[in-house]
């Protein structure tokens, strides 16, 4: 029997993960196997928080009438570094809610925390090793360190995500369309992304192209 309630893996990572192989998810997001099963995420991550950032209705006409669907926009993170951000559609709410959790939970990314700021001593991770930016539609966010103690310069939305991630000192700035929260909270994700997807390991990348068939 599982030990993750009744969870039958899938997959060659899930697989890894359920035998004891993988025991953190450093190892998992460094194996370059894809990430497809929300449950092994539960395993490794257990204390993970979610943060609904935006619920919008979403109208659409088809061929019978009007249908309302709902779209949720949800960030989640361990406070210490893991973060996963999706979107999420429904005839309910709560579906939207759920569907997004469970696909943020694949768009899990270790964010490259450190202590960029000139100011600080070397070896902390209060903050970024240096500036991230990142896009989404109009939206561009940029995301600089700042030393121990300045907090989050930043606005409600880019804040909520960068707290999640375990981030506590930055200064931020964002243009374009900033009220739209859905490509704020996007290009807030995208630019801790580029971040951490510049330091992964050539190995991982190589494995991860290799793997990309395997369902």
């Amino acid at each position: 029997m599982s030990r993750n309630g009744g969870w039958e893996p899938r997959t060659r990572l899930g697989r890894k993960v359920q035998e004891g192989d993988i025991t953190s998810m450093e190892q998992a997001l460094n194996s370059g196997l894809p990430l497809k099963e929300h449950q092994l995420v539960d395993q490794l991550l257990p204390d993970l928080e979610d943060e609904v950032l935006d619920i919008n209705m979403v109208q659409r006409m088809t061929d019978s009438g009007r249908r309302v669907k709902f779209r949720c926009v949800v960030a989640i993170g361990n406070g210490d570094g893991y973060l996963g951000y999706a979107e999420g559609r429904d005839d309910q709410v709560g579906g939207a809610i759920q569907k997004a959790i469970e696909v943020a939970k694949l768009n899990m990314i270790k964010v490259d925390r450190g202590s960029g700021s000139w100011e600080d001593s070397a070896g902390g991770v209060n903050s970024l090793t240096r500036t991230a930016t990142g896009k989404a539609g109009s939206v561009e966010v940029e995301i600089k360190p700042a030393p121990q103690g300045l907090g989050l310069a930043a606005a409600p939305t880019v804040r909520n995500i960068l707290e999640l991630a375990g981030v506590q000192d930055a200064w931020t700035s964002s243009n374009g369309n900033t009220r739209t929260t859905v490509n704020l909270a996007k290009a807030t994700f995208n630019a801790l992304k580029n971040a951490s997807q510049a330091r992964t390991p050539d190995r991982a990348r190589r494995v991860q192209r290799e793997a990309e068939g395997e369902h």
